[in-house]
């Protein structure tokens, strides 16, 4: 049975595992494709450890942001009375919680609060902590009289017409125009419904943890004013006291994680960035409160501790670090896989998963270790692992084995002395061997992103759809060290000859891919090196290039991470070297271009902006190529992981309407 493009809406996706007080229930949110209403439909499902029963606990379709009360029932957010639809889309700032016990009964509403909250925590039963967005120039709601709320009202809908820029960044990706905003963190109290600021308007919070007792939070975070820096301060706040106080150091160190390992020691984990920029891997240090002694307890770690295992069958977020027990539970991503691993407060680390595949959330159940995981070409399921055993639970998406698979088949290839980089290759689930067959070259993003074995919707899709599809990791991909990451100043010259290299062994193993009949794609990092190819050589017969990069000097000032991103991946400024942002543009060389190559885009892309696929796609009709610009609106960079279900249906079909054109 054929896999059809249109089968992604049918998937289910997986999110956020957190296991009870008790240790004896896991809850998780599950994510499905809603195409009549072009959205997704999230609710919490509950998994019972001791009958390894899983049910679903919410109705509504909206329910993904909760935490586990201390009694052991959950609290989420939603909005599901229509006149607070109303007011919200009217321009209000509030959130209301709702509460549902696993001992059954409707969810009942437990408090609302004056603000559109990010996160919350739990302090107290009647007092809660939570971290929301704050702009100066927008005046709060709280304590206004009704008269007044109505002009400032009135005034936030005059101003949705104009956009006042003192900022840099001054727009985000997914969050559209940002100058001014910070993240704050607040005082709750559910009995007087009262709110406190706990930090000043120039702090913006990145990420904050609350010690056992309560009674401290320890806050990643970035002061700023003009232009945002790549570094961040880490700050220790007494909620007895409300007073906050630095850390470590704030103008040199980019922390990513911090937590308490008990009440007097804090786990952190970052860079100082000194050997290899905004991509050097973290180390893990210890921070005694009592004596202020900063420890790094890994000098010689150099894995990624994030898992960048691609895959476009994934929605919602779950974190990637956690504190169970006295350890921090952590994910790194090695070779192609993606594992679960902890460390204690000595810096001794332990590797808990060890199957290939990728783990994209976790919690500690007891003595269990519950995660989403992809394994072979399953999608996402909730998996339990004792000992060393895995299990799977949930089958939510066990019918998608039925259908017909293409198995990855693995290649390793040298590149360059010394330099071996591994990638696969994807058989038309039709194959045989006396035909010939087009194919298609993938590339991943990043860069410091990997493929691996794991299900991909789309490279599925094309192999059912009779395509030979091949894809690895080119140097400047994630895995396997800072080395083999690093191609700072090196954009298109080692990873260009890496793809060139792997595609002439590929064509050589497998001759029933018609060389004449090659196309090329990618997105973003994937979407410059389409851009970039295309310049360099004629070998592929189409191209289609997504969320690209195609001039690293306009890039620099116009997207939400050039002004800092350029500067360090490229080694060069407008100012300073403009010749050499220049060179490692692929505008430079769109003269050249003789493949018909077809551009994605989204409107609301800020990280690869829509300007960078005009600029390229003016270019070749400027020189008589064929190309094309599909542009989607109310979309950003994520159109291919998260975008809309239509979207997605109309971007893939684009894509392979394309290369069916020239391939076929």
């Amino acid at each position: 049975m054929r896999l059809q493009l249109e089968d992604f809406t049918k998937y289910t996706f997986l999110s956020n595992p957190t296991s009870s007080p008790t240790g004896q229930e896991v809850a998780f949110v599950v994510h499905t494709p809603d195409l009549e209403e072009n959205t997704y439909r999230s609710h919490l499902w509950i998994y019972r450890r001791d009958t390894d029963e899983y049910f679903q606990l919410t109705t509504a379709g909206n329910e993904s942001a909760y935490i586990w009360l201390d009694c052991g029932d959950l609290l989420f957010s939603d909005v599901r009375n229509p006149k607070d639809r109303e007011r919200l889309d009217a321009g209000e700032e509030f959130t209301v919680f709702y509460r549902i016990s696993l001992r059954g009964g409707e969810a009942q509403e437990a408090f609302r609060i004056p603000h559109r909250v990010k996160e919350i925590k739990e302090v107290s039963p009647t007092e809660f902590l939570f971290t929301a967005g704050y702009n100066p120039r927008v005046r709060s709601l709280v304590g206004l009289s009704k008269q007044e709320q109505d002009e400032e009202l009135k005034r936030r809908k005059e101003e949705k017409d104009y956009e006042v820029l003192e900022e840099i960044p001054f727009w985000s990706n997914g969050q559209g125009f940002i100058s001014g905003n910070r993240t704050r963190l607040y005082r709750f109290s559910t009995g007087t419904g009262a709110v406190k600021a706990l930090t000043d308007s120039q702090l913006d919070i990145g990420h904050w943890e609350l010690d056992a007792d309560r009674k401290q939070v320890v806050i990643i975070g970035t002061r700023y004013t003009g232009k945002r820096p790549v570094t961040n301060g880490l700050y220790l706040m007494s909620l007895e006291k409300d007073s906050l106080r630095p850390l470590g150091p704030e103008d040199h160190f980019r922390y990513r994680y911090a937590g308490f390992l008990n009440a007097e020691t804090i786990i952190c984990v970052g860079s100082d960035m000194a050997h290899y920029g905004l991509n050097e891997n973290a180390k893990f240090y210890r921070i005694e409160l009592g004596t202020g002694q900063h420890t790094c307890l890994t000098p010689d770690f150099t894995a990624s501790t994030a898992n960048s295992v691609g895959s476009d069958c994934r929605y919602g977020s779950s974190p990637s670090m956690k504190i169970r027990d006295g350890y921090l539970y952590f994910i790194t991503t090695e070779e192609d896989s993606s594992f679960v691993n902890r460390i204690d407060g000595s810096g001794q680390i332990q590797q808990i998963t060890t199957q290939p595949g990728s783990v994209d959330g976790y919690d500690l159940a007891g003595d269990s270790l519950v995660f989403l995981g992809m394994r072979g070409l399953k999608l996402q399921e909730l998996y339990r692992l004792d000992g060393d055993q895995e299990k799977q639970i949930t089958t939510f998406n066990e019918w998608v084995q039925q259908k017909a698979l293409s198995h990855p088949e693995r290649i390793t290839v040298t590149t360059a002395p010394g330099v071996e980089i591994t990638g696969w290759v994807m058989r038309p689930v039709d194959f045989d061997p006396e035909q010939q067959y087009p194919g298609i070259l993938n590339i991943h993003g990043g860069p410091k992103t990997v493929y691996g074995e794991v299900f991909f919707h789309e490279m599925q899709y094309w192999a059912n759809a009779g395509y030979f599809v091949f894809f690895c990791n080119p140097r400047g991909s994630d895995g396997r060290g800072n080395d083999f990451a690093d191609i700072r100043g090196k954009y298109g010259t080692i990873d260009y000859e890496d793809l060139m290299a792997f595609t002439d062994a590929v064509l050589e193993k497998y001759p029933n891919i018609d060389k004449n009949r090659v196309g090329v794609t990618g997105g973003s990092y994937g979407g410059f090196m389409t851009n970039w190819i295309i310049g360099q050589t004629d070998r592929f017969a189409a191209a289609a290039s997504q969320r690209s990069i195609s001039n690293w000097i306009s890039k620099f000032c116009t997207t939400d991470i050039g002004y800092y991103f350029n500067q360090d991946q490229i080694a060069a400024n407008p100012w300073d070297n403009p010749d050499k942002l220049w060179w490692h543009s692929p505008l430079k060389y769109a003269h050249r271009v003789k493949t018909p190559t077809l551009f994605i885009h989204s409107e609301e892309d800020y990280r690869c902006w829509v300007v960078e696929g005009l600029q390229m796609f003016t270019a070749l009709k400027y020189h008589g190529v064929e190309a094309r610009l599909c542009m989607f609106r109310g979309e950003n960079h994520e159109l291919s992981r998260s975008g809309k279900p239509k979207h997605r249906i109309r971007r893939l079909q684009e894509i392979t309407n394309w290369f069916d054109k020239y391939l076929k």
